[in-house]
């Protein structure tokens, strides 16, 4: 955990970091996961001295969860393939629909 996380935000790594075990990823990968999700939410809530653009400006994990709970797994959504295409330089990219944007960023 960050220095200057409070006792919520420590809560929230635990739960975090154990959920993505009791999934099946590595203890590494669960670290990753938890840490991430709970610097973003700190940058969001004004908690962090530094934020970055996509951590204030994207949707919050918690809203993404919640989106996506009954529906299972549908990876990454448009938006975010379409960012990512645009931070690789890919030619065409805002006529492209999901999966084409998916198959041109090699998914």
């Amino acid at each position: 955990m960050p220095r200057g996380s409070n006792a919520k935000r420590e809560r929230q790594y635990e739960h975090i970091k154990d959920s993505a075990e009791n999934r099946g990823e590595s203890e590494e990968r669960a670290k990753e996961i938890a840490a991430r999700t709970v610097n973003k939410e700190r940058a969001r809530s004004g908690e962090s001295k530094t934020a970055s653009r996509s951590s204030l400006r994207d949707m919050s994990s918690s809203e993404r969860g919640g989106r996506r709970s009954h529906s299972g797994s549908g990876g990454p959504t448009k938006e975010q393939l379409y960012n990512e295409a645009r931070q690789r330089g890919v030619k065409g990219r805002s006529a492209m629909t999901k999966s084409e944007l998916s198959k041109a960023l090699g998914r």
